[in-house]
């Protein structure tokens, strides 16, 4: 532990404690690292290596054997990238399949819905080797865990390349405006000398921001990214195909804690509109306002959300107005018509080729059905471009050339990496769970597969397989799977059994409705079965199945979340 704690006061959280006494972040954490008698991290450092991009998991498969037989859990670290707008060179790609393949306990990669890449099974002893990769490749894994803001998020492939690099732009700036400042992770990972008194957090803070903190930057009208699921959220006004400014919502968020009414889900509010060279100054001005209004008292009501709600949306947005120095103007029009990636080919306007993949679950892996792995990476050795990580687990080969289309068809058709697939499984997707994941109540990533063909079947059944449900399955509450923005959400209470929520839209702009509560895999495929046939009989010409459950009053619509969720 941290010698000479400075006492804090009690009503503080723990986190709180170590946050302030960490010495920005850096803890004990390279003692840690000499220690060759654990795998894992002690007391506080366990917490702080979140800041710097890990977490801590052991195999819960293996918990009671290890134990049985008096050993420790098998630690191993889950390290996330920073990749601001999931942008990632193929040669870069080269570099991390190699080591994902040599140096972890999986040989696997996980893209995430935050749009960036996770390497599960790394040992201790190979995360100096793996940031000093990172860091080599231009790329780290500081900020993407913790009470900071996360990887900012932006439109994958609109049509317009143009206005899709100037968003991608905003994204990266904003995710470097707001990093941490503290120079541990150079020291700690790529043994950076300590330069003394250099240690300054004018925007985060010595405490860092009272929870963790999720940003967006959107094109219109395509909600690939959740976007009201988000703290932060600049929505890209386009005039004469360029940006002149953003529309600014604020205060989304999906976590909740399974019978705890003070915690609720909640969709990001309308702040106003800034033209485009405030974007920083008010980036800023958020972040600093949740950062001395956020409850640091008590975690499960420390994000955004609960914070507007204590004091008001018009006072936080006259503190935020206040220390940009500006003043909102009225909310620009917008709309959004899709969520959501477009599977297969693409054509962008400077007349070049796209090719979106659908990673099942974003785990990147060669199996009996397909060489996901093998194939994205011989790819990657051939493709001069980009991949392009999606919201939604997928990946998109960027800027292909005409010359070399079919060079790439060729290798995605031999690897199977083109594959037919339902509308159902194209719009899903799971959290990873069991058996890493230590918050995990019951299975998401491991029974998804089984689970959709479960569901295929229904809707085979009734003639409707063509059509399209956004179903999401989360093996907690925490919100990872985002499936409080899903027409059939299902969150796990306990092992094998879920809440299944119902009643969300297909762009993802309203919160579903608990239909039934700690029901196994088999009642839900019961309850399913009835809706979906309903919905095949009784839906009005496209109505969407989220809509049809709402005009049918089969739950009731949650307008206000903070009242109705619950209710």
């Amino acid at each position: 532990m941290i010698k000479n704690l400075k006492k804090l006061p009690l009503t503080l959280t723990k986190e709180e404690h170590i946050k302030e006494n960490s010495n920005y972040l850096r803890g004990t954490i390279t003692n840690d690292l000499k220690n060759k008698i654990t795998n894992g991290f002690t007391g506080d450092n366990f917490s702080l290596i979140r800041f710097h991009g890990m977490y801590q998991q052991d195999d819960r498969d293996l918990r009671v054997e290890r134990n049985q037989q008096k050993l420790e859990p098998r630690y191993a670290m889950m390290l996330r990238c920073r990749l601001p707008g999931g942008i990632i060179s193929s040669k870069q790609w080269v570099k991390i399949d190699a080591f994902a393949s040599k140096n972890t306990l999986y040989g696997t990669i996980r893209l995430t819905n935050r749009q960036t890449f996770q390497l599960h099974g790394i040992l201790k002893k190979q995360l100096k080797n793996i940031h000093q990769i990172l860091h080599k490749l231009g790329l780290d894994s500081l900020g993407t865990a913790n009470d900071v803001n996360r990887n900012v998020l932006c439109t994958s492939d609109p049509m317009q390349s143009q206005i899709h690099q100037e968003c991608y732009e905003w994204a990266k700036k904003i995710s470097d405006y707001l990093l941490p400042q503290t120079k541990a992770y150079a020291e700690i990972w790529l043994d950076q000398k300590k330069v003394l008194s250099t240690d300054n957090e004018p925007i985060l803070g010595k405490s860092y921001l009272p929870r963790k903190f999720k940003t967006t930057v959107v094109i219109p009208p395509h909600n690939d990214v959740d976007l009201y699921a988000n703290d932060m959220n600049f929505i890209a006004i386009i005039e004469n195909n360029i940006i002149v400014g953003f529309n600014v919502l604020i205060g989304g968020g999906l976590s909740i804690t399974h019978g705890n009414k003070q915690t609720w889900p909640f969709l990001a509010l309308e702040l106003g509109y800034i033209t485009i060279d405030k974007t920083l100054s008010v980036a800023k001005s958020i972040v600093t306002t949740q950062r001395d209004w956020g409850n640091r008292t008590n975690r499960k009501n420390a994000k955004t959300r609960y914070t507007i709600e204590k004091v008001g949306l018009d006072i936080f947005k006259k503190e935020v107005e206040k220390r940009a120095n500006i003043t909102f103007e009225p909310i620009r029009f917008y709309s959004f018509t899709t969520r959501g990636d477009t599977i297969g080919w693409k054509k962008d306007i400077n007349n070049h080729w796209s090719l979106t993949i659908f990673i099942q679950n974003g785990r990147i892996c060669d199996n009996n059905h397909q060489l996901l792995k093998s194939g994205l990476l011989q790819i990657a050795n051939v493709h001069p471009g980009n991949f392009k990580l999606t919201s939604n687990q997928n990946i998109i080969i960027s800027e292909i050339s005409n010359e070399n289309k079919n060079k790439i068809e060729q290798i995605a058709k031999s690897y199977k990496l083109i594959t037919k697939i339902s509308k159902l499984r194209e719009n899903s997707m799971a959290c990873v769970s069991f058996p890493t994941c230590p918050l995990a109540m019951a299975e998401a990533e491991r029974m998804f597969s089984f689970f959709i063909t479960k569901v295929e079947n229904i809707m085979l059944k009734y003639n409707m397989e063509k059509e399209i449900i956004v179903l999401r399955i989360s093996g907690c509450p925490n919100g990872c799977g985002r499936s409080l923005l899903a027409e059939i959400g299902l969150i796990g209470k306990s092992i094998d059994r879920y809440n299944l929520y119902i009643g969300g839209n297909r762009i993802g702009s309203r919160i579903p409705k608990i239909y039934k509560e700690n029901i196994t895999e088999k009642e839900i495929l019961l309850h399913l079965k009835f809706l979906i046939k309903n919905w095949s009989i009784y839906r009005k010409e496209n109505e969407d199945f989220g809509d049809f459950v709402i005009r049918k009053k089969i739950v009731k619509e949650v307008i206000n979340p903070i009242h109705d969720f619950w209710n």
